[in-house]
């Protein structure tokens, strides 16, 4: 049991190597849906909160805001009023979600949304035209994605309060479109934008929206295509590039634009995409191996090949099948895609064993202490006693406990 001091559900760094051996086996959690077949989760934060799309009963596709024990409490986000089939990709630390909603008129519309899955959505706006997403928030509460003028999409730093008048293009880079994946905390701002002849290029945007000073990334080899998923709060960027023979690799970009760009390799085969990257430099993603399958993958940071199949860390008769990995928090919690053991298309998480906690009796006593709390706030959530971070500590924090009672739970609060 974790110290008072570190507090019972503090998220313990884990800072992985690129040996087999260090990692071990994961715990893999099965995150559920809202009720229908499948679930995709894009986005993990430090508190282990997860963010992302599933079916509900009626096979609607609809945000949602997964239960990371794995329990089922899954909630609906809710839509803009239209008839749902709507994403949330990005949660940032304070527990805000942005993502993709279509309104009563049946428009995409960038949507930030009501965590607590009251319905008080917000619809951020286009440029004038008929769509827009949000594809990423930083934990001041800028948020960017791409929204459509009246000739085409262009990469967005959208107002938060939802006053279209404010929103931001961000322009291009000689090129008509354009479209921002992913902001860190200094607003720099990662993406992908045409160039003047037409083809696609990974992007830093200046985040005054001066497009004179977005800077080209370049791909591999000076092919043609490349675009940029996620940045850290280094500055290091990730996403994918042509290689010399038009397949797409995983790529480490030269934040510079000096064309020091890494090929990260695959797992055997012609195929790969890096889709987030978190402070430690720890890249995830997926990637072919030499029988063509994809798989999720933990790249090798330094170009060295030296990549991991995920499917090789987790219990060999656990029954799944990790395809793709699209987040990786500052802890080296992953969410992904997978085939489950009972052949559904599941979002996973997948948890070093040492981040789990046994829900006992020592649990009840620290929770107890924090019983009936109002007062609670960030970092610590009353001793993270209010696991579903509303400001109490109340009954229904209780009944999630309960409910949970000789449970390893992954301790997602720090």
């Amino acid at each position: 049991m974790k110290s008072r001091e570190t507090s019972l559900f503090s998220t313990v760094v884990i800072l992985f190597t690129l040996s087999s051996s260090v990692f071990g086996y994961h715990q893999i959690i099965d995150l559920g849906t809202l009720g229908g077949d499948w679930g995709e989760a894009y986005s993990i934060n430090d508190r282990g909160q997860i963010a992302g799309k599933a079916v509900d009963s009626s096979d609607l596709l609809h945000p949602c805001l997964f239960d990371p024990t794995g329990g089922g409490d899954n909630l609906d986000l809710g839509t803009l009023g239209g008839s749902g089939n709507d994403l949330a990709f990005s949660i940032n630390n304070n527990g805000q979600i942005v993502g993709l909603s279509v309104n009563s008129s049946g428009s995409y519309r960038a949507c930030l949304f009501d965590p607590t899955g009251g319905g008080d959505n917000l619809d951020l706006g286009t440029f004038g035209g008929d769509y827009s997403q949000a594809l990423s928030i930083n934990d001041s509460g800028q948020i960017v994605g791409s929204a459509r003028n009246s000739s085409s999409v262009r990469a967005c730093l959208f107002d938060p309060t939802g006053n279209w008048a404010n929103n931001k293009d961000l322009g291009t880079l000689g090129g008509s479109w354009s479209s921002a994946s992913s902001i860190n905390d200094s607003s720099q701002i990662a993406g992908s934008a045409s160039i003047s002849s037409g083809n696609t290029r990974a992007c830093l945007f200046d985040s005054t929206g001066d497009a004179n000073n977005n800077v080209n990334l370049g791909t591999l080899n000076d092919y043609e295509y490349s675009q940029a998923r996620s940045i850290n709060e280094k500055g290091q960027i990730v996403g994918l590039a042509n290689d010399s023979s038009g397949n797409g690799h995983a790529c480490l970009f030269d934040p510079n634009g000096s064309g020091n760009n890494k090929d990260l390799g695959t797992l055997g085969g012609d195929y790969s995409d890096a889709w987030s990257i978190n402070d430690s430099n720890q890249i995830v993603g997926r990637a072919n191996d030499s029988s063509g399958d994809t798989r999720a993958c933990i790249f090798d940071p330094t170009g060295g090949g030296n990549n991991i199949d995920l499917n090789t860390l987790i219990d060999p008769c656990s029954g799944w099948a990790l395809v793709t990995t699209w987040s990786i928090n500052n802890s080296g919690w992953i969410v992904g895609n997978g085939t489950n053991p009972d052949g559904y298309w599941h979002s996973y998480l997948l948890v070093p064993e040492e981040d789990m906690v046994l829900v006992n009796m020592e649990v009840f006593a620290y929770f107890a202490a924090q019983w009936l709390r109002t007062d609670c706030a960030a970092p610590d959530y009353c001793e993270c006693a209010d696991f579903d971070f509303d400001g109490d500590v109340d009954i229904k924090n209780l009944d999630w406990l309960v409910t949970r009672w000789l449970w390893n739970i992954p301790s997602a609060c720090n």
